[in-house]
């Protein structure tokens, strides 16, 4: 469906053989896999006027067309919440997530989260998560406590998604346990 705020992209594919999620990807640098994904998922992407999935293998000649819609603004509030910092510049912002706070607003869990907490502290994050996920380029559970980096602007989130997907950040995990673990069955 398409709004008044949405905007229309024609795309002949030159291309053959990849997924469509991941072609899509290449043509628009400034959307996120996950956004072009649900925009898939929700119908606004056709191929030869029929919705298709996002692992479709996209053929040479294929008509896409998107249907963008208009960023969506931010209806979240930013909270007083304390934040330990590790680092900040003008493009990213890396925390100290502790064990029980929520990331990012979801169903039950709308207040109190990291996002409202960065909200309070920088203004304004990343746009390219949308309007529930600001600056968040990557999570770790509610009940987990570790570094997590935030976006600033696009740029950085595009830049920091990038580095994900092909494996260019190094992530390190230690696990802490309080009982002696028994043999391997």
């Amino acid at each position: 469906k398409m709004s008044k705020q949405s905007k229309v992209e024609h795309i002949v594919a030159a291309g053959a053989g990849k997924r469509l999620d991941r072609y899509l990807c290449e043509q628009f640098p400034d959307l996120s896999r996950s956004r072009i994904q649900s925009m898939i998922k929700e119908g606004a992407v056709t191929i030869m006027g029929r919705p298709v999935k996002a692992s479709y293998p996209v053929e040479p000649g294929d008509v896409i067309e998107l249907c963008i819609p208009e960023a969506k603004p931010l209806t979240i509030a930013g909270e007083d919440i304390p934040l330990v910092i590790l680092y900040e510049d003008k493009d990213i912002i890396v925390v100290d997530k502790p064990q029980g706070m929520v990331v990012h607003p979801a169903a039950g869990n709308y207040a109190g989260t990291l996002v409202n907490a960065l909200l309070h502290h920088c203004g304004d994050l990343s746009g390219i998560n949308g309007v529930i996920r600001p600056g968040i380029v990557h999570r770790i559970d509610k009940n987990t406590s570790g570094i997590l980096v935030a976006a600033k602007n696009d740029a950085a989130h595009l830049g920091l998604s990038n580095q994900w997907k092909d494996h260019s950040i190094k992530r390190l995990y230690k696990a802490l346990l309080h009982k002696e673990m028994s043999e391997p069955a």
